[in-house]
């Protein structure tokens, strides 16, 4: 049977979008966010950034990938020529986040196991950083290589490969249709349980408690716009390519709006359940709840671990059931990352999406076992501030004036408007993809190249260029092979 990349439901688009939008920064970064932005103060820019960007932007990258029905290059090749460069950047700088995905999603592996015995011990913070990871701020710490890490990393290459060399309704859509709804409950259950623990009011007053002064700060407005750009996976062409498998008669409009809100109930959700734990630990060692709170890993393999060492009998229910979550959330959200560079390979070099799957996934975790090495974990830090501070950010404002400006945004408001069965699009929703999305994503991009610039360590401005290497001379390589597609240089616009 032939490759066929075509969603067998509307469903099946709306859960893996889900599934993508879901991942590990809904529950480490998230909370994280919310609490050192004011608190319940920060629901405001949080809103605002939500209608103003999230659904905005979805819509645009929905509506164009709809209308190309191809590959992320395809189309920016199809708007214009000179800009298939771009079409490539973004499709592989999201295949190294994969990358690096996988070893967290590895490392959660080891500690869902460790979850049933309270294996990390009673130092987990020893435990991840030496124990596990052999950490080591020294460059010479690539040589050492952690089999523990490595293997982990491999079983998750095997479960992406095993979903996602099949048709994308056999492997990736049926999945979403269990792993999404999965994940959902799983999380009422571990927030259910938080709630009843002594001092998760602790928690929750000082994650809510609002600090409306905050309102004034520049800052507390860029935190919103900028988690509702890696919280959607804004402009990262998931987005465009999961659109351009939809059926004929998808309403992308409603689509949207059902999306962004799923998004945003698992993350404050996800906020109930941290805080409402981080109260109960907060209580029971007499440590502030300030002190406890952090995001990333150290949330994860640190800060739960301790909690779940104090919590009895609970903690065997508890802990299996987050590192569950956690695995969930992550591999819902890296087999996205790999769809848009395959799809692109397929559309133009002819090959079956099981071809093009297997070798990306072979390339991506041979590529990966660098970060199993007692030097990954800084290599990790590294990769994902250059990624998602600077690359995806400038290509993001790049992919946002192609589509409203060179493209012609203004095409789409007909064919979208009459699928919708909620909101319709005007005026109003050119003006903030031409000119509001652009300025906003701009602002955020130069913080995050000011705060790169001021914060790296020379190690950290090494291995930025020789990420930065690998990301352009992929690009271009993939640019420059000729096509073996006859179709390739056709234009494909349908409105």
């Amino acid at each position: 049977m032939a490759d066929k990349n075509e969603w067998g439901s509307n469903l099946s688009f709306i859960l893996a979008m889900i599934g993508s939008a879901v991942g590990l920064g809904n529950i480490w970064r998230y909370p994280y966010v919310l609490y050192s932005n004011g608190g319940g103060a920060f629901y405001i820019p949080y809103i605002v950034a939500i209608l103003l960007m999230g659904i905005p932007f979805l819509i645009l990258e929905y509506g164009v990938g709809y209308d190309f029905k191809s590959s992320f290059p395809k189309a920016i090749r199809s708007i214009h020529s000179n800009w298939e460069f771009l079409g490539w950047l973004l499709p592989v700088a999201v295949f190294i986040i994969m990358i690096y995905y996988s070893a967290i999603l590895g490392w959660d592996g080891i500690y869902m196991i460790l979850s049933f015995s309270k294996g990390w011990g009673a130092n987990p913070d020893t435990f991840f950083a030496n124990t596990l990871l052999h950490s080591t701020d020294s460059v010479s710490g690539l040589l050492t290589f952690i089999p523990i890490i490595a293997v982990a990393m491999l079983v998750g290459w095997v479960i992406i490969w095993f979903v996602s060399h099949r048709d994308l309704e056999e492997g990736l859509g049926k999945v979403s249709k269990v792993l999404v709804p999965a994940l959902f409950v799983i999380m009422v259950i571990i927030v259910g349980v938080s709630l009843t623990l002594p001092g998760a009011s602790i928690g929750l007053s000082e994650l809510f408690n609002p600090n409306w002064s905050l309102l004034g700060h520049f800052e507390i407005w860029m935190a919103a716009f900028g988690q509702i750009v890696f919280s959607l996976s804004l402009g990262m062409s998931i987005a465009f390519t999961y659109a351009s498998y939809t059926k004929d008669d998808a309403d992308l409009i409603t689509n949207t709006i059902s999306i962004a809100l799923a998004n945003s109930l698992f993350e404050n959700f996800a906020a109930l359940g941290v805080f409402s734990i981080l109260g109960y630990m907060s209580m029971q060692s007499g440590t502030a709840v300030a002190d406890l709170v952090t995001q990333g890993t150290g949330l994860v393999f640190v800060v739960y671990p301790t909690v779940f060492n104090v919590l009895g009998q609970w903690a065997y229910i508890l802990g299996p059931l987050f590192f569950l979550t956690v695995y969930l959330a992550g591999l819902t959200s890296i087999l996205s990352t790999v769809e848009p560079l395959s799809f692109s390979i397929q559309n133009k070099f002819g090959y079956s999406r099981s071809k093009a799957m297997t070798i990306l996934i072979i390339v991506g975790a041979a590529l990966s076992m660098i970060y199993a090495t007692a030097y990954g974990g800084n290599v990790l830090g590294f990769v994902d501030t250059f990624i998602n501070q600077i690359a995806l950010l400038f290509g993001i404002i790049l992919e946002c004036i192609i589509f409203a400006w060179i493209f012609k945004a203004e095409k789409l408001i007909g064919f979208l408007n009459s699928r919708s069965k909620t909101i319709k699009l005007g005026k109003w929703w050119l003006v903030i993809v031409k000119f509001i999305l652009p300025v906003f994503i701009a602002i955020i991009w130069i913080g995050g190249l000011n705060d790169v610039i001021q914060t790296a360590t020379f190690d950290q401005l090494v291995f930025t260029a020789l990420t930065a290497a690998i990301l352009l001379i992929a690009t271009v390589i993939f640019t420059v092979l000729p096509s073996k597609n006859p179709d390739w240089d056709k234009t494909e616009e349908r409105v």
